[in-house]
């Protein structure tokens, strides 16, 4: 019972249904950030309903993520960066912390066009800010009302959301790519695991019933996460997909659903956007500051005193300064959409495999890997991120249309 205590008064102004899901659900709606909304909107102009069913392919593969990420993370009681220097070595880690901050920059330099509002929510601790993003995640439903007010052709839509239309055509398997990229990311996973095993108090997840609560908030994550990404794409294939119009980003689609679905679908789609930029930009920039501060053995957290942890909050400042410079090197906003939700679907793969690796080996488990059907379902994950990201070298590299 006095393990529970500190854990009941750090989030005691949390309903019991959002406390009982954990970190599960800020980690799969800080993955809705705005280059996930561009790039849906950018997606659904150019194909339609086609990669419909992609949106929802997201959440069994993002579940089983979150879920592998949950365990190591409770288990272990470290975060994936520093249990992979310490399991692995830095040469490996440091390919891992590449992979993870080139994707973190290029995302925050295009979230921050889309709401700066969010870097004020790292002035609290940890708790605090988990605290107000749990709240927060109710303006997503704005996309979702969006989607109906766009009146899309819902015979069309549902046979294409059920019925995988499978296309090697560029467009398609780019697309695809850019939908699972954008969703399966690096940051989310190792949010994860730094939620569970770094912030929040030993409260028994480590035990059956923990992890049983874990696995449930991985499961309505990843559903709440691909059903947003639906929405997203529904509204833009609705609209800018049927009149054929391009997106070249998240604030263009919010803008040309005006004239060809009404004030009242742009101002939620706008309403979506902006809680996607204030979820998101805290995440992904404390993740950024996470993974180098694990990489070199610095102390680290948001619930540490800046006087305490210097480096840890030194990389977090420089990563909102270097967005910053991207974002007014003059780089267009879909071009930084596009890196970074290729980058994403390129790089996941690699973080994919250390984590499921990770997660089955005893001398980081213990008596509590993950189970063998769980660790499969994670290898093929990676693989099909990985073979959507080699048929999009091989479509660019053959130029078929």
């Amino acid at each position: 019972m006095n393990r529970r205590r500190p854990g009941r008064r750090r989030r005691s102004c949390v309903p019991g249904l959002l406390r009982g899901i954990g970190p599960e659900l800020v980690s799969a709606a800080s993955d809705n950030d705005p280059t996930n909304v561009g790039t849906a909107a950018a997606v659904g102009a150019q194909t339609g309903y086609q990669l419909s069913w992609v949106a929802l392919l997201v959440a069994p593969l993002l579940g089983v993520v979150l879920t592998i990420a949950a365990q190591v993370g409770a288990v272990a009681r470290e975060d994936l960066q520093s249990l992979t220097v310490k399991r692995y070595g830095r040469g490996v880690a440091a390919v891992f912390l590449v992979s993870v901050v080139v994707v973190n920059l290029v995302t925050i330099a295009a979230d921050l066009q889309a709401g700066a509002a969010g870097i004020g929510l790292l002035a609290g601790k940890y708790g605090q800010v988990v605290g107000v993003l749990r709240y927060l995640m109710l303006g997503f439903l704005a996309f979702g009302a969006a989607a109906v007010l766009a009146h899309p052709d819902w015979p069309r839509l549902l046979q294409a959301s059920l019925v995988p239309a499978l296309s090697l055509r560029r467009d398609q398997v780019a697309g695809g790519l850019a939908l699972l990229g954008t969703t399966l990311t690096s940051y989310v996973y190792v949010w994860e695991t730094i939620g569970r095993g770094v912030e929040e108090p030993p409260d028994g997840t480590a035990d059956g019933g923990g992890l049983a609560r874990a696995r449930a908030g991985a499961v309505v994550g990843a559903v709440f996460t691909a059903v947003i990404l639906w929405c997203m794409l529904v509204a833009s294939a609705a609209t800018l997909g049927r009149h054929h119009q391009a997106a070249a980003s998240a604030q263009d689609a919010a803008g040309a659903l005006r004239p060809l679905a009404g004030s009242a679908a742009a101002d939620l789609f706008a309403a979506g956007l902006i809680t996607s930029a204030v979820v998101a930009l805290p995440v992904l920039m404390a993740t950024t500051a996470y993974v180098v501060g694990a990489h070199f053995g610095w102390r680290r957290g948001l619930s540490e005193g800046i006087g305490h942890a210097r480096g840890f909050y030194a990389v977090l400042v420089a990563s909102i300064g270097l967005a910053l410079a991207v974002s007014l090197a003059g780089i267009p906003v879909v071009g930084m959409l596009v890196a970074a939700s290729v980058i994403g679907g390129l790089g996941t793969p690699i973080g994919l495999v250390i984590l499921v690796r990770l997660a089955r080996d005893p001398s980081v488990m213990g008596p509590r890997p993950i189970s063998r059907r769980l660790a499969v379902a994670g290898w093929a994950v990676a693989v099909i991120v990985g073979g959507f990201g080699l048929l999009a070298i091989l479509g660019a590299a053959v130029g078929t249309s």
